[in-house]
């Protein structure tokens, strides 16, 4: 398992509000679909993807390996120790090639490929979270505007 550390300037709510809203997103075009997404009982996410591009060598693609590798990444979201301001992420991801002789070497170059679109994913969770606010941003201005102040009492005494 290989694993990555990433800092926020976000609270914890909003970035988990933002992994639950990630894709589908500019960033990470090669992420089709998302097939499945729950939490579960002890509150994690799972989501299940479909990728459309590995960054595998032509010949792996050529010699049909792509449906024997298995992905599975761990995103764990953590309030940063020093305040709940900030949030860190600790990205894990485990690569498993079955039945190729040269699954070390593609594994290899599989992780390489995931962590060099860390970066786009934390660009895309940025992405996710200037929306959300923008979004919440705009539902307070909102409400702001269509609440009205109550009328007193001494208004209804002349009626």
């Amino acid at each position: 398992m290989t694993t990555s550390e990433h800092v926020f300037d976000h609270p914890r709510e909003i970035v988990t509000a933002a992994a639950m809203q990630k894709y589908p997103n500019p960033m990470n075009p090669r992420v089709a679909e998302v097939l499945g997404r729950h939490i579960d009982p002890s509150g994690k996410l799972h989501s299940h993807r479909l990728s459309t591009v590995w960054g595998l060598p032509s010949i792996a693609k050529s010699l049909s390996l792509t449906n024997m590798i298995s992905v599975n990444e761990t995103f764990i979201y953590k309030s940063h120790p020093q305040g709940p301001e900030k949030t860190v992420l600790t990205q894990g991801t485990i690569i498993t090639m079955k039945g190729v002789s040269l699954s070390s070497y593609l594994e290899g170059l599989r992780a390489s490929a995931i962590f060099s679109s860390a970066n786009k994913g934390r660009e895309a969770m940025e992405w996710v979270t200037h929306k959300l606010n923008a979004e919440t941003e705009g539902l307070t201005v909102s409400a702001r505007g269509s609440i009205r102040t109550p009328m007193s009492a001494a208004a209804f005494v002349g009626k």
